[in-house]
């Protein structure tokens, strides 16, 4: 190959590269010479000569970095074909490239280094130890020459050990032979930094102050950062000994180095990692020689210099380092202390904790939270906590979590000190909230911790600043309130103090009624500060709301008092009404829309009144005329309360009555609470209302038209008498209940007798009442179902066209859209007429299901005898579920069905559940197969032709929707037919786990993963069994992972192997095959569910595949298929007499079979393979090898020359 073919080339090399460059050039031309420059890379045969010219010095820096990428390009892709005269040429070259062919360390580009380090990495992955063995020496020679090359050296074994250990990026065998090698020689790689480092640094040290130096100092300098980068790299993974070594002389320099601002970062980098090395704990010990005087007084005098010259982000991404250094040794001396270990308690254990108290002192609030944790763990330490030192620190950390708490420091503000450095650590203020919300929840975890070790002290504080919080003035700030003038905002100076001196009162006194005997409760102190928030008066919703937790937070001492409990009762009453504009009350108008913050105290109030009958029943029922005559009085004036209210107080008598413990007394006072709603209920008229959807549309209103929609709602009391009579129902049905103990129910007439299965029968009391309203409940479901029927949507008004759409805080929960901070509070809850029409439709919706789903749990057989109740649950809950919307399904699967599912006897099974579910499960399986065609179609239609009468975030929201039912239909599947041992069904409500949900790698099912009871009841009906087969294998390939994920391990193969014993069709066999291999087509790019989807697949093909020789037909299809791999496989399989291999190696062998179909992301998928060949096995003695010239290689020339330096 002559030179000037090389030189022509390379000319329009250079040409084609300036092309591509240049932000002037078109884009056919880029396109172009984009062309020429990727064929040039793949098919000339002249690539090693062009690539080392371009990559020559006197070229420009891009040139020289394409002639680089050629020759890396080479040996990535080409280096099985070369001939070993020309790899042996390229790896000379290359050597000399960094002896040679590159600008000084301070000149040098850093994209010329890394990609000229990269080639030599390539290498290395192919040929090293068994064919260069010298490898290391050539390196340790080149860094003899100076810095730059030893720059390049360190960025060489850094990649090097990203590749190998890091990234993991190369075959088993060849990652093993390398990582070994390296351990082999670790000692000389740890002795070459370290050396490296030292000397780069002295000389640094020793030049930086003589200006004439600069340059040479600012080269070693570089050296230094590289040497410590390097390290980073190492020191995750070597043997600790290796850190250890030489009595800690690494972890001493990287000390010393914490003191100097140029390498600081990396130093700090490096001991954090070096801190945080698990592994066992005798290898540990040596890491306690940083609580030593020396190490103490580096990494002290570091972060006070650092702290000292102001907010740098140098030095504050310094400080965060160190203090997650702190943070590291903290979480040592907890492994270490009090284990086999032998570890002394440190001498500087009190300057360590000082330091530490200085982070969380810090301003910054991400620097305070960082340490909450390290806190928590010494706080919870068995040793650590009984020592003198951490005891004396709990005042401190105390006072500090009072500053701490107080939320300033939005980025947006400047309010604060912490707000500078919030601006470096959030994006916005509602990034801040988000983390502020957590960052206090997990102070309250540890605070609890201290006063747990010292419950007084806490309780001390909390009254302290109680009482000055009570007395001090009210500074509402520069912004005003728009719930009125002169009330605080969510930012206003004193409301922030207020919330944060209650969220600190609440977890410390909480905490001292947990710790302290009964005797040793300070009541007298308790009772004083309950009298003086008692007597606090204020009319700032926002304040009074903070008021309301004090008092319950200090109510457990009214049980050691319960003459104050009067009190209490009036204060919490005088709540529920509050307004901030007094005349409201009295005027029958309608009033000004309220507030969010003056709707939140009154609900505060309610559920505090709620939460004090639930939790202290025995403390209130003295006092139960008393209740019930103000709640009586409350109801008697239709404005005063809303309907929510009036039923929260009404739960709140019936959580009382729970405590007559006698069954005709008890009822006999529902019946009374009731009257007022069956009369209204039962009455002829709502009757009509209820069981006719044109009569229910106009009665609430919703097909007028309204001039003002803010000011003007004429059926506004229609709608909340239906309300109030749905909300008192739900209360009853939740909160009605028999005696805990069987003794007193017994006493108190409840109890009836045993079921066949052994287990108690009881009767509840409000049994009667609810009965009598259930069928008007059922029109009303019905009737609402019917809402959505085209002709119904036709006749709502024009003002409400929309009435029946979500909420738009629903929207953007769901699209997970943040709530503008200020408007939660500001805003009236509803602004419109329409909105609280939406409002109306939503809550009634999801309360009458409530109530259903309530119902079981509560009347018990009472309710799952009603005649019929089957039949009439499928013609009104299930009638019309065609035109239901998802956002509406989903609430009703998950708070009617499911709960009724869940508590509801084996005995009842045959008669109402299997006859509801059968229909249900069918429906279901076809919907939700419908909405994923029209995803699919969606995302395959290409989006240029797609109509724009359905904007992108409307389609967004109904694909989450889609996905969020699935969920919800696959949970409810899963909760009916599999039984999981020591699983409470509860936990799985919250089925919207975020799509970022970490997804489990570990996924053999579990071996308890039976069908339940209901499970076979479902399967025995053939088509119930067939839909719920078919659902969950067809919602494998419906594109929401978690979904996937969970079905795949929960449900599949139970349901499929209570098939197994019957004879299933070999089409059907195919299909469940086949299905799971479409999931892994779509799945497969995420860890969790290929791992999930292999399992499976494995488990069908290996019981099926003796009784069906149609799988191998589907295997046969599979795309790459090694037939005769395939073979081997079935052989062992079909051959009894085989002794069986290893299930993890069957599976591995299975999983390779299938790898065709597995998905890959799309990054993945357009990859051009990197294919690293196996060199001779490192386990036989390899000296001889080498000798001799037993490898051949394909040439059939002798490997004993090869890289010869």
């Amino acid at each position: 190959m002559s030179a000037e073919q090389v030189s022509s080339l390379c000319e329009q090399l250079v040409k084609a590269v300036t092309v591509i460059m240049d932000p002037a050039s078109t884009q056919r031309y880029r396109l172009e010479a984009l062309k020429f420059c990727e064929e040039f890379k793949e098919k000339c045969p002249i690539c090693v000569p062009c690539g080392l010219k371009l990559a020559e010095k006197t070229q420009t820096a891009i040139v020289r970095h394409f002639g680089l990428q050629i020759l890396e390009h080479v040996v990535k892709f080409r280096w099985n074909n070369m001939p070993r005269l020309e790899k042996v040429y390229l790896k000379n070259n290359v050597m000399g490239l960094i002896s040679s062919g590159t600008q000084s360390i301070l000149e040098e580009e850093s994209h010329i280094k890394d990609v000229l380090s990269r080639i030599v990495v390539e290498m290395i992955k192919r040929e090293w130890p068994q064919h260069w063995p010298d490898m290391l020496k050539e390196l340790d020679t080149l860094s003899k020459q100076g810095e730059t090359q030893t720059e390049l050296v360190m960025f060489i074994l850094l990649r090097l050990a990203e590749d190998v250990v890091t990234f993991q990026t190369l075959p088993t065998q060849r990652r093993r032979d390398i990582q070994q090698t390296l351990t082999q020689n670790m000692e000389k790689i740890f002795s070459f930094l370290l050396t490296a480092l030292q000397q780069n640094v002295n000389k640094y040290r020793h030049m930086k102050t003589d200006l004439a130096q600069e340059p040479k100092a600012q080269a070693n300098c570089r050296v230094g950062i590289a040497a410590l980068n390097t390290l980073a790299g190492y020191i995750d993974w070597v043997a600790l000994s290796h850190i250890t070594a030489d009595n800690c002389k690494l972890l001493e320099m990287l000390c010393l180095l914490l003191n100097e601002p140029e390498l600081q970062i990396g130093a700090a980098e490096c001991l954090l990692i070096a801190v945080s090395r698990k592994g066992k704990l005798e290898d540990r010990k040596p890491l306690m020689v940083l609580f030593g005087d020396v190490a103490m007084h580096y990494i002290l005098s570091a972060a006070q210099t650092a702290d000292g010259e102001g907010l740098v982000e140098k030095h504050y991404v310094f400080l965060k380092r160190l203090c997650q250094v702190l943070c590291a040794l903290g979480s040592q001396l907890c492994a270490l202390l009090g284990s086999d270990a032998d570890v002394e308690m440190p001498t500087n254990l009190g300057k360590y904790l000082d330091s530490f108290l200085a982070f969380t002192t810090h301003p910054s609030q991400f620097l305070r939270s960082s340490t909450q944790i390290t806190w928590g763990a010494l706080f919870r330490h068995e040793v650590l906590s009984r020592d003198p030192l951490l005891l004396a620190m709990i005042p401190k950390y105390l006072r500090a979590s009072m500053t701490n708490l107080v939320k300033v420091g939005f980025p947006s503000k400047s309010d604060s000190p912490s707000c500078e450095y919030s601006r470096f650590d959030f994006d916005s203020d509602e990034d801040f909230n988000a983390f502020f919300n957590s960052f206090r929840a997990q102070q309250g975890e540890v605070m609890r911790m201290a006063c747990r070790l010292d419950p007084r002290t806490g309780f001390q504080m909390a009254g302290e600043w109680l009482k000055y919080q009570l007395t001090a003035p009210v500074d509402t700030g520069p912004m005003n309130s728009r719930t009125g003038e002169g009330l605080c905002s969510v930012f206003s100076p004193s409301f922030i103090q207020w919330d944060a001196m209650t969220f600190f009162s609440e977890s410390v006194i909480s905490q001292m009624f947990r710790t302290l005997d009964k005797d040793e409760i300070p009541v007298n102190d308790g009772i004083d500060l309950l009298q003086l928030v008692l007597n606090f008066e204020t009319k700032d919703p926002l304040i009074l709301s903070c008021v309301l937790t004090n008092v319950s937070a200090l109510f457990p001492f009214v049980t050691y008092r319960p003459e104050y409990l009067p009190q209490v009762l009036s204060k919490l009453f005088a709540s529920v009404t509050f307004e901030v504009v007094e005349e409201s009350k009295f005027v029958v108008s309608v009033q000004a829309p309220r507030t969010r913050a003056v709707k939140n105290v009154r609900r505060h109030a309610c559920s505090s009144i709620i939460k004090m009958c639930r939790d202290y029943p025995q403390l209130v029922l003295p006092n139960f005329d008393m209740l019930y005559n103000h709640v009586k009085q409350l109801l008697s004036n239709e404005l005063l309360l809303t309907q929510m209210e009036k039923c929260a107080l009404m739960e709140a008598l019936v959580l009382i009555s729970n405590q007559f413990k006698d069954y005709e007394r008890q009822k006999a006072f529902l019946e009374e609470l009731l009257a007022p709603v069956a009369g209204l209920w039962l009455s002829p008229e709502m009757q009509r209302v209820l069981s006719d959807p044109e009569a229910f549309i106009s009665y609430v209103g919703a097909d007028n038209k309204i001039a003002d929609p803010v000011l003007e709602d004429p059926s506004g009391l229609n709608r909340s008498r239906i309300s109030f009579c749905v909300y008192t129902i739900l209360g009853v049905v939740k909160r009605a209940r028999w005696p805990a103990a069987t003794e007193e129910a017994k006493a108190g007439g409840f109890f009836l007798g045993y079921m066949p299965s052994g287990s108690p029968i009881y009767r509840n009391p409000c049994t009667e009442q609810i009965l009598k309203l259930l069928d008007n409940l059922l029109a009303l479901i019905r009737t609402h179902n019917n809402l959505y029927t085209p002709e119904m949507v036709a006749r709502l008004g024009d003002t409400f066209a929309k009435a029946l759409d979500m909420l738009e805080v629903e929207k953007n929960a769901i699209l997970g859209l943040p709530q503008p901070l200020l408007e939660l509070y500001d805003s009236p809850v509803y602004k419109t007429v329409l909105e609280r029409m939406q409002g109306f439709f939503c809550t009634l919706y999801d309360n009458c299901f409530h109530i259903l789903g309530n119902a079981g749990p509560s009347m018990q057989q009472d309710f799952y005898t009603v005649e019929g109740l089957a039949t009439q649950l499928l013609s009104s809950a299930f009638s019309n579920l065609n035109n239901i919307p998802d956002y509406r399904l989903r609430p009703m699967l998950r708070v009617f069905v499911k709960p009724l599912v869940l508590s509801c006897p084996s005995e009842y099974y045959e008669t109402l559940v299997c006859p509801m579910l059968g229909p249900l499960f069918t429906y279901l399986h076809v919907r939700l197969s419908q909405k994923w065609q029209v995803i699919n179609q969606r995302s395959m239609l290409c989006d240029d032709d797609a109509v724009d009468d359905n904007p992108e975030s409307q389609e967004m929201l109904e694909e989450q929707l889609v996905r969020m039912l699935t969920r919800e239909v696959m949970d409810l599947i899963t909760v009916c037919c599999v039984a999981k041992k020591g699983v409470d069904h509860n936990t799985t409500a919250a089925v919207d786990g975020d799509d970022d949900e970490a997804m489990a790698t570990d996924v053999t099912p579990p071996a308890s993963a039976e069908l339940t009871e209901l499970g076979k009841c479902l399967m025995k009906q053939e088509d119930v069994c067939t839909a719920l087969l078919i659902t969950a294998y067809t919602s494998l390939s419906w594109k929401d992972t978690l979904s996937c994920q969970r079905t795949t391990t929960q449900l599949c193969w139970p349901l499929l192997k209570q098939v197994l014993p019957g004879n299933l069709l070999p089409d059907a066999v195919s299909w469940f095959f086949t299905s799971v291999l479409k999931g892994l087509q779509i799945h497969g790019q995420h860890d969790g569910c290929m791992a999930a989807l292999v399992h499976l697949a494995f488990q069908i093909y290996e019981a099926l595949r003796p009784r069906y020789t149609e799988l191998k037909a589907v295997m046969e299809q599979v795309p790459d298929i090694q037939r005769d791999s395939l073979e081997q496989f079935d052989s062992k399989l079909l051959n009894p007499t085989l002794q069986k291999v290893a299930d993890k190696r069957r599976k591995d062998h299975f999983k390779r079979l299938i790898a065709g179909c597995i998905g890959k992301s799309l990054g993945e998928q357009f990859r051009k393979e990197v294919h690293i060949r196996n060199l001779p096995s490192l386990f036989k003695k390899v000296k001889p090898l080498l000798e001799t010239d037993v490898l051949e290689n394909e040439d059939g020339e002798g490997l004993t020359a090869f890289f010869e330096p």
